[in-house]
């Protein structure tokens, strides 16, 4: 009978141990995941700022090839985001905005360069449970994660002499 006692002491450490490790595994490996999760979301992110700035940079030179024209950002920018609204079409806190910033002057051209600069605001949205304690941005009850990427690109322009 001693015995089946001591057994029966020792299921019930084995229970009370598990119970307190569990959850912290659990967390430590919902973590994890999230980090994945987090990691092709910033990839994602990335790889559409990319696209977006180089179809922009496309858009936003002169057009007609005429010699002296600015570049044209408002129809970059409209193009931007039709192109945004197709990557994304059921997430509407994506958002993205384009610039031009003046370079320095190409000497062989007599021109200043051009870049377009590409600004994606991306809410990366959490997935696992507790990990929005860590990583969320607050409101942490929304579980969003607000990613900038921020991409240039070369305005391409017709060389005239």
């Amino acid at each position: 009978m001693l015995r089946s006692a001591r057994a029966l002491a020792r299921r019930g450490q084995v229970t009370i141990e598990l119970l307190l490790v569990l959850p912290v595994f659990m967390l430590l490996l919902f973590f994890i995941m999230e980090m994945g999760n987090m990691g092709f979301q910033t990839i994602l992110a990335h790889h559409c700022a990319y696209e977006l700035a180089r179809i922009g940079s496309l858009v936003a030179g002169p057009h007609g090839g005429a010699a002296g024209k600015a570049s044209d950002v408002g129809t970059a920018n409209m193009k931007m985001k039709d192109v945004l609204q197709k990557m994304f079409p059921s997430s509407p806190g994506v958002r993205v905005e384009g610039r031009i910033v003046t370079t320095i002057m190409d000497k062989q051209s007599g021109q200043m360069g051009e870049d377009l600069l590409v600004t994606l605001y991306y809410p990366a949205k959490l997935i696992f449970p507790g990990s929005s304690f860590a990583l969320s941005d607050a409101p942490k009850s929304q579980r969003i994660k607000r990613m900038i990427v921020k991409v240039r690109m070369p305005v391409e322009r017709p060389y005239f002499r």
